[in-house]
């Protein structure tokens, strides 16, 4: 099994979701976009069961809202709700990569983090958004299956970071994180566990000031036009 492949349901439930995830790496789905279980259910070739189940699991991963008698939408994000996310996401992806540096073993681990970096430098290369997005969860996964620590593989998922990565996807953006991502990487392979936790850290704090930087820009382009 793919590492990480636990966080998605069994059955006609983990279909629907991963094609949701695959649609908003392809910028088919956008945040705020209303989702309509019936058609979900003819998309998916599932039954509407399958499709409630999906959106309860992909609501505790914090990219769908569920609403009373309303359908459920994909999550958007405001600029205080960003923070907050990255906040955690910080405490999250700092402790998954200082435990990755402390367990890793190059001929258990090598071979799976070197295929994870090939496929994130492939698509950055060749600016394919929803491949790089893909690599990117494949990356986070590594570093999970590597530091096997069960508690924080269960709770990852639900840091809500994945809308982050849909939400702000400029290209100057996923350079960042293609940087750092190899930044990481390299300490973790050094089986250095501080500096890959600052690697972490400082990798969190650069998509913060990244986005901070997106809504300034958006809210002067606003001011602009008035």
């Amino acid at each position: 099994m793919e590492a990480g492949l636990e966080f998605e349901p069994a059955g006609a439930a983990r279909k629907v979701v991963l094609g949701i995830l695959s649609g908003l790496d392809e910028r088919q789905l956008v945040p705020g976009q209303r989702l309509a279980e019936t058609e979900l259910a003819l998309r998916y070739d599932v039954g509407r069961n399958a499709v409630r189940e999906a959106m309860q699991h992909l609501s505790v991963r914090g990219i769908i809202e569920l609403e009373a008698n309303r359908s459920p939408s994909i999550r958007k994000l405001d600029l205080a709700e960003s923070m907050e996310v990255l906040d955690v996401a910080e405490a999250m992806t700092a402790l998954a990569a200082r435990t990755a540096a402390g367990r890793y073993e190059e001929r258990l681990h090598g071979k799976l983090l070197r295929d994870v970096l090939q496929r994130l430098d492939v698509a950055a290369a060749e600016r394919e958004e929803g491949a790089f997005n893909a690599a990117r969860r494949q990356f986070y996964r590594a570093l999970l299956r590597i530091g096997d620590n069960r508690e924080l593989r269960r709770l990852f998922p639900s840091v809500g970071m994945h809308i982050i990565h849909v939400q702000y996807s400029a290209s100057d953006l996923q350079q960042v994180r293609h940087r750092d991502y190899a930044d990481m990487a390299a300490a973790i392979m050094k089986k250095d566990a501080g500096p890959a936790e600052e690697s972490a850290r400082r990798h969190v704090d650069n998509v913060r000031t990244a986005i901070a930087d997106w809504h300034a820009r958006r809210s002067s382009r606003v001011m602009g036009r008035r």
